[in-house]
């Protein structure tokens, strides 16, 4: 006893129109983040953050996706994915996807959260701004707190890596 699929029913699997692009996925999540650091019902310090995330989320992106791409173009690769797009059409959408996004990136942090900080008291400054008093305090605290973790340590048999506490 089988089942039987009328023949108008049948879905060709095949059919791109089915699929969404990995890549363009991927920036319309990245999109829906960048949605959040401009959605003023969250905390201010969060949305800053929502931004944060957007911006490590596009180098991570360009370092690896992007690269993938460019990869198989440099490799002559011209088959197109479940999608039906070839590499150089993913390059081109991606391309505009993401001037696009790094333009709202930009109005999202100069038109609403740097006016929105400094409404709430909370100043960007440069260090050319700062005092001969304040630019003392900056170094010796990067020198005393920062330095000491970003510093490349050599890690070997007589220098196991150091417990780094959380």
């Amino acid at each position: 006893m089988g089942i039987s699929v009328d023949e108008d029913m049948k879905i060709d699997l095949r059919n791109p129109s089915y699929y969404t692009n990995r890549e363009l996925s991927w920036l319309a999540f990245n999109e829906r983040v960048l949605n959040e650091a401009r959605n003023p019902d969250n905390p201010l310090l969060e949305r800053v953050k929502f931004l944060a995330i957007v911006a490590n989320n596009l180098d991570e992106f360009f370092e690896i996706r992007v690269s993938g791409l460019l990869q198989q173009l440099e490799a002559g690769i011209a088959e197109t994915g479940p999608d039906g797009m070839l590499p150089d059409e993913q390059l081109a959408a991606v391309n505009e996807a993401t001037q696009r996004m790094v333009q709202e990136q930009y109005n999202c942090w100069n038109e609403e959260l740097l006016p929105a900080l400094k409404e709430a008291d909370i100043h960007i400054r440069s260090a050319e701004s700062l005092s001969n008093f304040e630019l003392a305090f900056v170094k010796d605290y990067c020198h005393r707190e920062l330095h000491p973790v970003v510093t490349p340590l050599t890690v070997n048999p007589a220098h196991p890596f150091p417990r780094v506490v959380n």
